[in-house]
């Protein structure tokens, strides 16, 4: 899986695989977040503000795990 650098001042780097989304925070480490589509990550990807979208297309609708 490929880790994507982003520019955020919270989000450190994006990568999707398998449906599974996974994303470095700069001050929280790694978190995997599961069954997500892949048109969600598209969105992620090209939204202004990746932290903005992440809060509200993310954040409370899939289930997650820190794993780093």
């Amino acid at each position: 899986m490929n880790m994507i650098p982003v520019s955020s001042s919270n989000i450190s780097s994006i990568g999707y695989e398998n449906g599974t989304l996974y994303v470095t925070f700069y001050h929280g480490g790694l978190y995997a977040y599961f069954n997500v589509p892949e048109s969600i990550y598209h969105g992620l990807m090209s939204a202004s503000s990746h932290g903005s979208y992440l809060a509200s297309h993310v954040k409370g609708v899939y289930s997650y795990k820190r794993i780093g």
